[in-house]
């Protein structure tokens, strides 16, 4: 990883950490305790011009940026890191593969569905423990707040993407801080982490589902 690449990921990474700690607020009531906020849009955004792998040095970043701005404890960086993986990543991953605009709405997609889906999952897992509350009580906000909630701060993050994507990157460009090239990364390790996070999320679920966590 270049200097110029490390550099930008830097200047990004604390752009995303400015908008999450300045923009943040409840969109459902119900579920209050979590906020929308517009850092996935730079993730996302950086994930497609860099690959994945710096949407995991960003998610990291701007984790452990927000718990020293906003307080917080290893729990809100860990659900932090994987909610913003789960869609930035994966879109990233898809969009790899796929490297069109037409690759890119479909990796926005799966990004969104991805992240629904996971977020219900270690909500499910990880709320309980946070704040006291019975397992029973979380599964009852789950179709009624988190999935929409999750719903709809990712999709509207995926739609601005695609406004600012082109505008962003020809930006970079301008400026030399990404080429035609910078998307390419023949890397596996980011589908050997995938795997790794699906096998400790079905270990999570079955400890959760025993009452052993």
């Amino acid at each position: 990883m270049n200097t110029r690449k490390l550099t930008t990921i830097a200047i990004m990474s604390a752009l995303a950490t400015i908008l999450a700690v300045t923009i943040h607020f409840p969109i459902i009531p119900l579920v209050s305790f979590l906020e929308f906020e517009p850092k996935g849009v730079i993730l996302a955004i950086l994930g497609f011009v860099y690959g994945p792998l710096s949407v995991l040095a960003a998610s990291c970043v701007c984790a452990v940026l927000e718990v020293l701005f906003l307080g917080g404890t290893i729990l809100d960086m860990l659900m932090n890191v994987i909610a913003n993986c789960s869609f930035a990543l994966v879109a990233a991953l898809v969009y790899k593969k796929l490297h069109t605009q037409k690759g890119a709405y479909i990796s926005l997609a799966i990004g969104v569905v991805t992240v629904v889906i996971t977020m219900s999952i270690w909500n499910y897992i990880i709320t309980p423990i946070y704040y006291g509350m019975p397992r029973s009580a979380v599964a009852e906000l789950l179709i009624p707040g988190i999935m929409p909630f999750n719903l709809i701060k990712y999709g509207v993050d995926a739609l601005i993407v695609v406004y600012l994507y082109k505008p962003v990157v020809s930006f970079l460009r301008k400026n030399h801080m990404a080429d035609a090239s910078s998307h390419a990364d023949a890397s596996n390790k980011p589908w050997i982490g995938i795997a790794l996070f699906v096998i400790a999320s079905a270990i999570a679920i079955f400890l959760a589902y025993n009452s052993i966590i």
